[in-house]
């Protein structure tokens, strides 16, 4: 589905090393924000920045079009949780999205090896504190039997298990092939794939939730996202937005990126 509004989320990761970087990077972005964007803009810094980010926010209208969100969140309310962030937390500094499922964080040791289960009870910990849950989803390889696609339903299915069906049209979906990420990537995906998989996403969510439910319900690419592609992926992918990575930390690369969007 082809729509007019797009949506943009930088995820910086761990990264930068300091609060004065990541102010200046946050600076730099803004700089390619104008009033009469249509393009939602979301930047999900590390935790420990975002009080800051929400203060350079705070009532500007210029920059009513950028939008702070989370890389993680406890599926816990509160409580002896060590190391935790709650929902909220979150919502009391501003945050409106929250990144829930991504690869590194169901990856162990270091993402601490979530599951399904833990994804399913994020998500509807965020829902019920009306932020914006970005399910990441996506296969570590394409294999010739196209078993990857049962792997893509069961992932669906077990993390927006229970879900109530009023709430799933303000859920994101992030399809992120793994295959396609980092710096141990196989190759970039096309946007055919993603087409592809775009339709079999919204068909499973369709089968569960109804089609009239699901009818505005964003599907976005992530995986090697830069100014070069995202143009075939809006076009002829039908993507949604972007979760961008590695080029969301340069601020010419991902205004480049918001620029084509915006065309």
């Amino acid at each position: 589905m082809f729509m007019s509004k797009k949506i943009i989320i930088g995820n910086w990761k761990m990264n930068p090393s300091s609060l004065m970087q990541a102010e200046d990077l946050f600076k730099s972005i803004q700089k390619n924000i104008f009033s009469k964007i249509k393009t939602d803009i979301i930047i999900c810094p590390p935790n420990i920045y975002l009080p800051s980010f929400a203060k350079t926010l705070a009532g500007k209208e210029k920059l009513k079009k950028i939008f702070l969100g989370a890389q993680n969140v406890s599926y816990e309310e509160k409580g002896a949780y060590t190391g935790e962030i709650s929902v909220e937390m979150l919502k009391d500094i501003g945050v409106k999205y929250v990144i829930i499922g991504h690869s590194e964080r169901r990856s162990p040791p270091t993402g601490g090896g979530e599951n399904n289960s833990d994804i399913n009870k994020k998500i509807k910990m965020v829902l019920s504190f009306n932020l914006i849950p970005i399910l990441c989803i996506g296969e570590k390889e394409r294999d010739k039997s196209h078993e990857y696609l049962n792997f893509i339903k069961k992932q669906i299915e077990e993390c927006l298990k229970n879900v109530a069906k009023s709430f799933i049209s303000k859920i994101i979906i992030a399809y992120e092939p793994i295959w396609a990420i980092g710096k141990a990537s196989v190759r970039e995906a096309s946007p055919e794939e993603f087409r592809e998989m775009s339709i079999f996403i919204r068909k499973i969510l369709s089968d569960k939730f109804g089609a009239k439910s699901i009818k505005k319900i964003k599907i976005i690419y992530g995986g090697s996202v830069n100014s070069r592609n995202v143009s075939d992926f809006l076009k002829e992918g039908g993507a949604d937005g972007f979760l961008v990575g590695r080029n969301s930390l340069d601020p010419k690369k991902f205004g480049e990126i918001i620029e084509v969007c915006e065309a």
